[in-house]
């Protein structure tokens, strides 16, 4: 069975949002390494319609770009009730039955799907029981207010399993977790 397996640039005070306005110091090639490591056994994408919409406008025109052929050739699903079509190659509308859909997508064959960002739809993944991985690239900053959180305060206790854990030179720590 296919895993989900979500990344995340995160922050000390557990910030995911904005990532270009706070990551990129500490970008190296041990972080580069791990990046790449975590989409060695992926064959597809994750990806809720904000993410989506943001993607779709940039990667088409940036195929030369690193990264920029795998982003515009892999499969993506889009989680979304009002997207109504899904333009951006090799991508699908997910909506209806989201959990069916998933669940139905994850027992295809075929390599893990990757998630980057889609904070709302990691939460929504972890209480459904569909996510399998939360992998975190936590920065040594704490960015302050105003942006989005993995967790916001309002959010229920959600327990998770350290499944390993790597301090980078930088002092970023990548940290893997199961659903707990």
């Amino acid at each position: 069975m296919r895993k989900i397996k979500s990344n995340f640039f995160i922050s000390l005070d557990g910030v995911v949002e904005s990532p270009d306005k706070w990551h990129f110091p500490y970008f190296d090639d041990e972080m580069g390494a791990a990046v790449g490591a975590g989409f060695a056994t992926v064959d597809a994408m994750l990806m809720g319609r904000v993410l989506y919409d943001e993607w779709a406008a940039y990667w088409p025109e940036h195929g030369d770009e690193p990264f920029g052929d795998v982003m515009n050739s892999m499969k993506k699903y889009v989680v979304s009730d009002s997207l109504q079509s899904a333009e951006w190659q090799n991508s699908e509308v997910v909506n209806g039955d989201v959990a069916q859909r998933i669940a139905e997508i994850k027992a295809q064959d075929g390599g893990d799907i990757a998630m980057s960002g889609s904070a709302t739809t990691v939460r929504w993944l972890l209480g459904a029981g569909l996510l399998d991985e939360l992998n975190l690239l936590v920065h040594p900053i704490a960015v302050g207010q105003g942006l989005a959180r993995l967790f916001p305060a309002d959010q229920p206790s959600t327990p998770l399993t350290l499944l390993s854990a790597q301090t980078f030179k930088t002092g970023v720590l990548n940290l893997s977790y199961a659903p707990g």
